[in-house]
């Protein structure tokens, strides 16, 4: 008997930080960049999710840095908006840090 295992979707936060380490403008960056893929949801959600953001892509503050959690689950959702998100951090010089990074390595 074949056991399936499913493999957990990889975690990053984008930090409202530069790689030189300057705080990132405007102030609500994280905020915007998480409404904008707040359509993006699981299948079934419930009515009304549309409200609030995506599972997928949260804002969050850690030690006092506006950050957005993303889920490497959007890209088996919407391909382009996680290219999307990931190219915004890319082409604003954003920090990229993995949630899990000891999960690499195993």
């Amino acid at each position: 008997m074949t056991q399936i295992q499913t493999k957990t979707p990889r975690r990053l936060y984008i930090r409202g930080l530069t790689t030189a380490g300057r705080t990132f403008r405007p102030s609500d960056w994280a905020e915007r960049l998480a409404g904008a893929m707040c359509s993006f949801r699981p299948r079934g959600s419930a009515i009304g999710a549309h409200i609030g953001y995506s599972p997928y892509c949260v804002p969050r503050l850690v030690d006092g840095v506006k950050c957005v959690f993303v889920s490497e689950a959007l890209k088996d959702i919407e391909p382009m908006a996680w290219d999307f998100v990931m190219n915004f951090a890319r082409d604003n010089e954003l920090q990229v840090v993995d949630c899990e990074p000891d999960a690499a390595a195993s």
